[in-house]
């Protein structure tokens, strides 16, 4: 692999990985959050953590999604014209 466009492109495959299991578990934190607020009858902590975490999951998340869909259609093109 001593393409440089191919190293980088699984450079930042690598890190979107990273990023979608970053904001995934910050999503899953936010739901168990807000899971244990309804059942303890919502204090400030659980909000708090439940709100923090769709926060993050919302910054995280979307920008991790369209790079991870732009690797794989540049790697689909790539294969597609034979390379």
């Amino acid at each position: 692999m001593d393409d440089p466009i191919l190293v980088r492109r699984a450079r930042i495959a690598r890190w979107v990985g990273l990023a979608q299991r970053v904001g995934y578990g910050l999503l899953g934190v936010a739901v168990v959050a807000f899971v244990a607020g309804f059942v303890t009858g919502f204090p400030a902590a659980a909000v708090a953590v439940s709100v923090a975490g769709l926060i993050g999951a919302c910054v995280v998340l979307p920008p991790a999604i369209i790079v991870g869909f732009a690797v794989k259609a540049a790697e689909r093109e790539d294969r597609r014209a034979g390379r």
